[in-house]
C-alpha cells in the first residue's frame, strides 16, 4: 500500500510540473512571464508535499502563489502588476484583464460575481482635438450609463481607472469644439419679448398715487430640441468624505446622468473632496471617448475623511479660472452631505451686517474665491455661478444657501436620497437650455414728474440713475422660455391742465432690454411695450379693477417677505410667532383677488406657506428638515428659478398661460419646459431600472 501511495505521489508531480512548464494557457498578448525553473521545481514540492495535506488547503496554497490563469509566480517584485479581487483571489493584472475584457465578471476559482474589475486601457489614444466636432446639440436621450452591479446589466462596464496625476496650473482643458459658436437662428434673435401691466388701467386725473405699480415680465426665447445652442463648461464638486458611503452608488448614478446629457462640444471637469480636494478629470468634451473616461473616472470613487467644502469650491473655480479657452456659458454643482470640518469660521462684518446674517453664511462669504462670489469681483472679471446641493438631514444648509446666494446660483435641499438625480436633471435643464447672457432690463420715466421708487428685484442687482428717472435691472443669463418677473413702483403727479389742454393719457415708462445671444455671441437690444395710463376726471368702475397680472405678483413678493422674516424668527427660536406670521400671509394670500379669480400660482403659495409651517412644529423638525426647505425656497424667489426640495406640492410652471386655473402635476415653481424634458428623462430611467430590478427579483 505504501508502494501505490508513492507512485501516485510521483506521478501527480511529474504531472503538475509538465503542465507548468509547457502547458501554459496564456491570453494572446499577454505579457504575463512564463514559470521560471525554480517556479516549477517550488510548484513541484508544494504539491508533493500538499498531498500528504487535505486537498482543499493545497488548492488554496497554491492559489495564493501562481496565477489560476497562466499558472506562473505570483510573486511580488517582479515587475508584473498584480489583481487581487474583492473574494481575495489574485491573479496577474494582464490576464484578468483579458479574461473580463469579454464580460466575465466570475471568479475563476471561487465563481463569485465581482463588483469591481480591472480595465487595461487601450495601446493607443486617440488625439481628441482630431475631432472637429459641428456646433453644440442637445444629445438625443440615452439611457444613462448601467450600474455595474445591477441586474440585467452589461458585465464589461470599466470600473478600474488610474487617475491622472494633478498638474500645477488646470491649463489642460481640451480645445473647444470648431464651430461651436456661430450665427444663430435670425427667429430666436429678436424672439426675446418684454411686456408690461400697470397695476390699473386709469387714475383720476387730480390723484397722485405714491406708489403705483407696474409690472415689467421678461421672456426668453424657446429653444427647439434640434436647435443649436451655446456649449457649456460644467465642473462638478463632489463631497467623497466618510459619511458618503451609503450615498456613493446613487451619486455615481446621478452624475452618469449627466455626463450621458452633456452635449459632445460641452465640457466637464470633475473635483472630489474629503479632507483635501483633488481634480480627478481634467476640463473634457463630452465626445464618446470623453464620456468614457468620465464615467470611468467617477466608477473610482469611494468615501473617507472630513468634509473640507471650502477647498473642493477652490479648485472647481480655478478649473474655469485657469482654462486656456472659454465656453459660452460656465458654472460651477457643488454637492455635500455634512458641515465643513476643515476651516474655522470667522466674521470680519460690522456689527449691523452680522445681525441680519447668519454666523455661517458670512463666514463663507469671506472664504469664497472672488470668481464665485459677485460682491468680490473686480471690474471686467467673469464669475461662475455655483448651484449647491444639500444632501440629506446632515448638511449645512446655511453655508450651502450662502454660497450659493453670492455667487449668483441656486440651492436645492435633497431630502430624499431618491431625488438626486432628478435634482441634476432639473438643474443641467436649465443649463443645456441658456439662450440669453448679460440680460440688461433698463427703465425710463416718460413724463415730467413720474419717479421711480424702488424696484423689489430679489438677488438681482438694480442701479438707480439720474434721481429716479432711470433704473437697470442686471438679469443675467435667461434660460430658454424662463421668465422674470419685476415689480417697478411708481410716483405719478397729478394731471394739473384742464379742459381741452388736458391730456388722456399719461406715459408712465419706456422699457427696452439689451442682451448677448449665447450662440452667436450677438448683441441685440428689444424694446418693450409702450407704458401708459389714462387719465380721466372720474374712474368707472372697470377701471377701478386691478391686474390680476400685477396682484399675483404682488403676492409672491409678500409672501416671500414673510418666509425671510418667519425664518429670522425661527433661528432665535421664537416658532410660535414664526407659525402665526405665516398664518398670517396665508390668510392674506387667499383674499387675494388673484388668489379669489383661481390663480394657480396662487394656489401653490399657500401650499407653500403651509408646508413651511409644518416644518416648524417643533425646533427639532425645523433643524432637520425646516430650514434647509425654507432656505431652498428662498433661493428660488430670490432668483426667480427653480430648485428642489423634495416636497410634493403640486404647482404651477411659469411657462404658458397664466391666466388659467388648476394645477399641474409634477412641476416646480419657475420651472421651464427644458427642465421638464430633463426631469422627464430622469424618472424614465428610474422607472426603467426599477422594473428591470423587480423583473431580476422575480
Amino acid at each position: 500500500m505504501a508502494d501505490t501511495l508513492k507512485k501516485l505521489k510521483k506521478s501527480l508531480s511529474l504531472k503538475l510540473s509538465f503542465q507548468a512548464g509547457t502547458n501554459c494557457p496564456r491570453p494572446s498578448g499577454s505579457n504575463c512571464p512564463r514559470p521560471s525553473c525554480s517556479d516549477r521545481s517550488h510548484s513541484s514540492g508544494s504539491s508533493s508535499r500538499g498531498l500528504s495535506r487535505s486537498l482543499s488547503f493545497q488548492t488554496s496554497k497554491s492559489s495564493k502563489k501562481t496565477c489560476p490563469i497562466c499558472l506562473g509566480s505570483l510573486r511580488r517584485g517582479q515587475g508584473v502588476a498584480i489583481f487581487t479581487a474583492e473574494c481575495s483571489h489574485s491573479f496577474h493584472f494582464c490576464c484578468i484583464a483579458a479574461n473580463v475584457q469579454h464580460g466575465n465578471r466570475i471568479c475563476p476559482i471561487c465563481r463569485c460575481e465581482w463588483k469591481d474589475v480591472p480595465f487595461q486601457a487601450p495601446g493607443s489614444v486617440i488625439d481628441a482635438r482630431r475631432n472637429n466636432m459641428a456646433r453644440a446639440r442637445v444629445s438625443h436621450f440615452n439611457a444613462a450609463p448601467e450600474d455595474a452591479s445591477a441586474p440585467g446589466a452589461r458585465r464589461n462596464v470599466p470600473t478600474t481607472f488610474q487617475l491622472p496625476a494633478e498638474p500645477e496650473q488646470f491649463t489642460d482643458d481640451e480645445q473647444l469644439s470648431v464651430n461651436s459658436i456661430g450665427p444663430a437662428s435670425p427667429s430666436r434673435a429678436q424672439a426675446l419679448a418684454v411686456k408690461a401691466f400697470p397695476e390699473f388701467g386709469a387714475v383720476a386725473a387730480a390723484e397722485c398715487p405714491p406708489k403705483f405699480a407696474v409690472l415689467l415680465r421678461v421672456c426668453a426665447p424657446s429653444l427647439p430640441n434640434d436647435a443649436d445652442r451655446a456649449p457649456i463648461d460644467l465642473v462638478t464638486v463632489l463631497d467623497v468624505s466618510g459619511s458618503m458611503s451609503s450615498k456613493l452608488p446613487l451619486l455615481k448614478r446621478a452624475v452618469h446622468f449627466i455626463i450621458q446629457n452633456l452635449g459632445s462640444a460641452d465640457r466637464l471637469s470633475i473635483v472630489i473632496f474629503s479632507s483635501v480636494a483633488r481634480r480627478i478629470f481634467p476640463l473634457q468634451r463630452m465626445t464618446d471617448s470623453g464620456r468614457e473616461n468620465a464615467i470611468r473616472a467617477i466608477n473610482t470613487l469611494s468615501s473617507n475623511g472630513g468634509t473640507n467644502i471650502v477647498e473642493g469650491l477652490k479648485k472647481g473655480a480655478r478649473v474655469l479660472e485657469e482654462r486656456r479657452e472659454r465656453s459660452p456659458v460656465a458654472s460651477i454643482i457643488l454637492l455635500s452631505d455634512g458641515q465643513d470640518t476643515h476651516n474655522v469660521l470667522r466674521n470680519s462684518y460690522t456689527q449691523d451686517e452680522a445681525s441680519s446674517i447668519p454666523s455661517n453664511e458670512l463666514a463663507y462669504l469671506n472664504l469664497l474665491p472672488s470668481s464665485i462670489c459677485l460682491s468680490k469681483r473686480e471690474a471686467g472679471q467673469p464669475t461662475f455661478p455655483v448651484h449647491t446641493f444639500g444632501f440629506g438631514l446632515e448638511h449645512d444648509s446655511e453655508a450651502m444657501h450662502a454660497i450659493a446666494d453670492a455667487s449668483g446660483g441656486t440651492f436645492s435641499f435633497i431630502e430624499t436620497l431618491s431625488i438626486l438625480q432628478d435634482a441634476f436633471a432639473r438643474c443641467i435643464g436649465g443649463l443645456l437650455s441658456v439662450v440669453s447672457q448679460d440680460v440688461k432690463l433698463t427703465i425710463r420715466s416718460k413724463s415730467a414728474g413720474v419717479r421711480i421708487g424702488s424696484i423689489p428685484s430679489g438677488r438681482y442687482n438694480t442701479e438707480f440713475l439720474d434721481e429716479g428717472q432711470q433704473a437697470v435691472i442686471d438679469i443675467g443669463n435667461l434660460y430658454a422660455d424662463e421668465e422674470k418677473e419685476f415689480m417697478v413702483y411708481l410716483s405719478i403727479p397729478v394731471s394739473s391742465a384742464e379742459g381741452e389742454q388736458r391730456p388722456e393719457c399719461t406715459a408712465l415708462l419706456d422699457v427696452f432690454c439689451t442682451h448677448k445671444d449665447s450662440a452667436s455671441m450677438e448683441i441685440h437690444q428689444v424694446e418693450g411695450e409702450k407704458v401708459e395710463i389714462r387719465r380721466p376726471e372720474v374712474l368707472s368702475t372697470a377701471d377701478k379693477k386691478v391686474n390680476l397680472q400685477v396682484d399675483r405678483q404682488r403676492s409672491r413678493l409678500l409672501v416671500a417677505e414673510t418666509i425671510a422674516d418667519a425664518q429670522r424668527m425661527a433661528e432665535v427660536g421664537d416658532l410660535e410667532s414664526a407659525q402665526a406670521l405665516l398664518a398670517e400671509r396665508r390668510s392674506g394670500l387667499l383674499s387675494s383677488a388673484a388668489a379669489q379669480a383661481g390663480d394657480v400660482l396662487c394656489n401653490w403659495l399657500e401650499a407653500e406657506l403651509r408646508e413651511i409651517r409644518e416644518r416648524m412644529a417643533s425646533m427639532d423638525l425645523y433643524e432637520r428638515t425646516g430650514r434647509a426647505y425654507l432656505l431652498s425656497g428662498l433661493s428660488s424667489h430670490s432668483w426667480q428659478r427653480a430648485t428642489t426640495r423634495g416636497d410634493t406640492t403640486q404647482i404651477l410652471a411659469t411657462n404658458g398661460d397664466r391666466g388659467h386655473s388648476g394645477s399641474i402635476d409634477s412641476t416646480r415653481s419657475y420651472e421651464t419646459p427644458w427642465m421638464t424634458t430633463m426631469v422627464t428623462r430622469s424618472q424614465t430611467l428610474n422607472f426603467t431600472s426599477g422594473e428591470q430590478q423587480s423583473q431580476a427579483n422575480k
